[in-house]
């Protein structure tokens, strides 16, 4: 048997699907399951887990269209037995590359928005989106209908080498930071779709490391891909006290650091994902999306967000984020306070507050 499991979005959308490995392969343990991939982050987090047999990456975006077409050509003449659209997939192209690839069986969600539009009904064995279910949960639904039997609580998975680990080791020892408490930020975000709204101020972020710093003498290590070192480098600038910035690795790399991490401060975004498969615990801030489809999961985690009567407004449809108030309020009023006591929360349930702390926190 041949499985293909397409996941052409980002980071934690690929992360997303990494439990439906483990059911596809625990179900079918004699089949070749590949994934299709078109980021390199994606490739890089499936190209360890054991449950993939192989990894396609293909950049879509940047390729031109007739090799885009051989591509999917070459994977027609396999003759697939199966196929599935990671959740969410609500985008016409992926459902025309899921169709013209023409395995049997192609497994596709039917979606609240912009269904018709996208031609989800290119699949031919479907489930409903539900809004009540996190997209792990969505995934685990739609290779149910293949017969994998569900398995609660199955969070996301990061594969890590040793030499991951050990490259994260040697790094903290370079900075002299083996020891003490350490907290990730990522102040970033995706940036297609508008998605950069998703962020909180950079000002905020640099006040927050400050008084972190101050009261618990945490260190702050700042993340981000290649297109946010600026970002990264500005909230370093803001900073009284001393931050450090994480470059120059891989995404394995960082997600090794991530690990050594106490606690991740974070947007919502595909390392707060990383973080959260890795059990750490997540404080997590949230504007426009829903924290009931992409909270953190299978972690310790704090939820900061501002309600308004129209949030979360996000859906998952091809259309760019926006905002119906036009201030994107949501994000832009959460304070530095808010975010403070989440963490300052989380810190307790999670047993970090040691009594060296507690004795700084009381001079």
């Amino acid at each position: 048997m041949q499985i293909l499991v397409i996941s052409l979005a980002g980071i934690g959308n690929t992360l997303f699907s990494t439990p439906a490995f483990r059911l596809l392969r625990e179900t079918f343990p004699e089949a070749h399951v590949a994934a299709l991939v078109m980021f390199k982050g994606a490739k890089e987090l499936l190209e360890t887990n054991p449950c993939a047999d192989e990894v396609i990456y293909w950049d879509f975006l940047n390729r031109n269209l007739v090799e885009s077409l051989r591509l999917l050509l070459r994977l027609r003449k396999r003759k697939l037995d199966i196929s599935l659209n990671v959740y969410p997939a609500n985008r016409i192209e992926y459902n025309l590359i899921s169709f013209l690839i023409g395995a049997k069986k192609r497994l596709g969600h039917r979606y609240n928005h912009q269904d018709s539009l996208n031609f989800n009904f290119l699949n031919n064995r479907t489930i409903h989106e539900d809004d009540e279910k996190h997209d792990i949960e969505e995934n685990i639904a739609l290779v149910q209908l293949l017969g994998c039997k569900r398995h609660e609580g199955r969070a996301a998975e990061v594969w890590l080498t040793e030499a991951d680990k050990r490259s994260a080791g040697e790094w903290l020892s370079e900075k002299n930071l083996k020891n003490g408490l350490l907290i990730g930020f990522h102040p970033g975000t995706a940036r297609f779709k508008n998605q950069e709204r998703r962020r909180w101020a950079k000002e905020k972020f640099a006040q927050l490391g400050d008084i972190l710093s101050n009261r618990y003498r945490a260190r702050t290590l700042i993340f981000g891909g290649p297109d946010e070192i600026q970002l990264a480098q500005e909230i370093l600038a803001l900073m009284k006290c001393k931050g450090y910035l994480v470059k120059g690795t891989t995404l394995r790399q960082s997600a090794a650091l991530i690990e050594r991490c106490d606690l991740f401060v974070s947007n919502d975004s595909g390392l707060m994902h990383i973080a959260a498969a890795l059990k750490v615990p997540v404080v997590a801030i949230f504007g426009p999306t829903n924290p009931v489809w992409v909270r953190p999961y299978g972690t310790k985690y704090l939820i900061v967000r501002r309600e308004f009567s129209c949030s979360p407004c996000f859906s998952y449809s091809p259309q760019p984020l926006s905002c119906r108030r036009g201030d994107f309020a949501c994000i832009d009023q959460i304070n530095v306070e808010d975010v403070l006591n989440g963490v300052t929360t989380l810190m307790k349930s999670a047993d970090l507050v040691t009594q060296d702390i507690k004795d700084i926190q009381s001079r």
